[in-house]
């Protein structure tokens, strides 16, 4: 059996052999196995896997969060994972940089976490209840719609308007709650409406 070898395929075949020797010689011969060892599991597969959306801007994009903890009565959940959402129709998992800094914004330790208040002539803020917020905004509501709601115009006619209140809607809710929102909005009389979306 005749085979041509060039010198061109032969130093190759050489060279190779070589590295393969002096690699084994060095201890390197195990490199595959030590390596399949070292690669640590999954960092997200005992994960709960949430869809939201992120908080920042009007484009409304979608994005996953991954806690821990199983939602027992001792596990305290903690997200350690945030990215884009690839079923998204808006992103389809692409992030800006702030939302893709938003596992940041989660465990700053300046955000607020609780509805706080500041009484009237108070230097400070007070942590409250979300039923005394939400009870406190609905009587101011309802004081200055008393006292500023316009029946009827200069003509007489049915007008129905609020207008020393105003409300600012956000564009990163479904359809169907910004529908709900601008009924009960419209339905209390309020002219000055606007979305976060437009602006």
């Amino acid at each position: 059996m005749n085979m041509q070898l060039s010198r061109r395929a032969f130093l190759g075949r050489t060279g190779a052999g070589i590295a393969g020797t002096a690699l084994g010689a060095l201890g390197f011969g195990e490199v595959e196995s030590a390596y399949a060892q070292a690669v640590r599991p999954f960092k997200l597969a005992r994960t709960t896997e949430t869809r939201n959306t992120c908080t920042y801007c009007s484009v409304a994009c979608g994005i996953i969060m991954y806690s821990m903890g199983d939602g027992s009565k001792n596990a305290k959940s903690a997200v350690i994972h945030i990215e884009g959402d690839p079923d998204h129709p808006v992103n389809r998992g692409t992030l800006c940089p702030k939302g893709a800094a938003l596992l940041d914004y989660v465990h700053s330790e300046t955000r607020l976490k609780y509805p706080m208040y500041r009484k009237p002539g108070s230097d400070k803020f007070e942590r409250v209840t979300w039923d005394f917020a939400l009870d406190r905004i609905a009587q101011l509501m309802k004081a200055d719609r008393d006292a500023n709601f316009i029946e009827k115009n200069n003509d007489g006619q049915t007008v129905n308007r609020w207008t020393t209140t105003g409300f600012l809607a956000a564009s990163a809710t479904t359809n169907e709650t910004a529908f709900a929102t601008y009924k009960v909005v419209r339905s209390a009389g309020m002219v000055v409406f606007d979305n976060q979306a437009r602006v």
